[in-house]
Formats: structure tokens, sequence, C-alpha cells
């Protein structure tokens, strides 16, 4: 094992164990690597590592602490990495929403506000009949991202904001594109709406279901 490995490795331990906990100020550098046996410089690399991924959080002139490690930070880290998607690989995060984004729509049911739905419903009147195909997109992700932070599971809202990204411009190309895309999303989040006013959880999840399924059965087919 590489020694900054090995490093790391070695503070995820004492976080795991509870000997660090949230919030928790790490002990001086030069006493930390002696306890942990390791060079200052491999504890030095772990610490940059384990800040990157919002583990730690290196405070200049301070210290450096353990974050909240609240799951939406940490999560942060995966929509870094999903930036890097390649394009042959966004049939794969759809599928991964395909599977995910429906079961946070319909737990989003029994929970999900009426005055919520309201304005949900405000913003796709203010959209029109033809709104510009970014602009729908763009209101797109945050009608999702409502409902599923409405399911009230951060963890699950963290993961589908992160794997969001990958599939915009997807949406985007297939609204220039493919004839009646615009008119068949909002059909379908007006359906989605009117299975959430009537608390179906089934219904829900069906219809956000077909949402995602549209695209990706259409990216499947061009390319």
């Amino acid at each position: 094992m590489a020694v900054t490995d090995e490093a790391i490795e070695k503070i995820k331990s004492m976080i795991v164990s509870g000997a660090l906990r949230p919030g928790d100020r790490l002990p001086k550098e030069s006493e930390l690597a002696a306890d942990l046996g390791l060079s200052r410089n491999s504890l030095r690399e772990a610490v940059r590592a384990l800040s990157l991924i919002r583990i730690l959080d290196v405070r200049q002139g301070d210290g450096t602490y353990v974050t909240s490690l609240d799951p939406k930070l940490l999560l942060e880290a995966l929509s870094f990495v999903v930036d890097f998607h390649r394009d042959d690989t966004v049939l794969e995060f759809l599928a991964v929403r395909r599977i995910l984004e429906p079961a946070a729509t319909a737990m989003a049911t029994g929970r999900i506000a009426t005055s919520e739905l309201d304005e949900l419903a405000r913003q796709l009147d203010a959209l029109g009949p033809h709104p510009a195909v970014e602009e729908l997109v763009a209101r797109d992700l945050e009608f999702h991202r409502r409902i599923v932070a409405a399911a009230g599971n951060t963890v699950l809202c963290s993961l589908l904001d992160g794997l969001s990204g990958p599939t915009t411009r997807a949406r985007v190309w297939r609204g220039l594109t493919q004839k009646d895309a615009v008119s068949r999303t909002l059909t379908e989040h007006r359906a989605i709406l009117g299975a959430l006013r009537d608390r179906d959880a089934e219904a829900a999840r069906s219809w956000a279901t077909v949402h995602i399924a549209s695209v990706e059965q259409w990216l499947r087919s061009t390319l």
C-alpha cells in the first residue's frame, strides 16, 4: 500500500472508530504523524486528499477539523467526479436515475405539502406551452429536485442531484431535435403532479419512470 493510502486509511479508521468525531480538531501534524507512525509528508498528502472529498476541513492559521460528515457535503465529491463522465456513459447515468428517482417520487407522495405542489404548478404554468428548451431543462432539474427533497432522504436527494448533471446536455439535445419532446415533457410533469396531488404513490412512480425512460429510449436510438 502506498504510504499516502496508508495514511488515509489510518485517519479514516480514527473517524470510523469515533476517536475523531464530526467537528473535532486533529492533533498537531507532528503529534499525529508520530502517533500514527507516519512521515509528516505522507500525513500532509492524506489530509489534502481527505479535504478534497470533504472529510476534513483545513483552516489556514487554525488547524484541521473533521467536517460535519453530512451526506450532502460528502456527496459533493460525487458531483465533482461525475463531471468527468464520458458521453458514452450518459445512458448508464440515466439508467441509475430510472431506478432511484421514481422511488424518491413515490416516497414524496405522502410528504410533499400542498403548497409545494401549488408552487410547482405555478412554475409549470409560467413556462407556457412553448418554452425555450434550455429554460425547460433548467426548470425540469428544479422540478425533480424539489420533489425528491420532499421525500425526506438527504442521501437519496444528494445522489440524484449529483447524477442529474451528466444528463442535462442529452435533455437539451432531445428538446432541440425530437418532435414534441417539449410538449411531452410538460405533459409528463403535469401527470407526476397529478399523482402527487392524489397521493397515489404507484402512479407517481410510474409517471416518473415513463418520464426518464422516454429520454433514455430516445438517446439509445440516436447513438
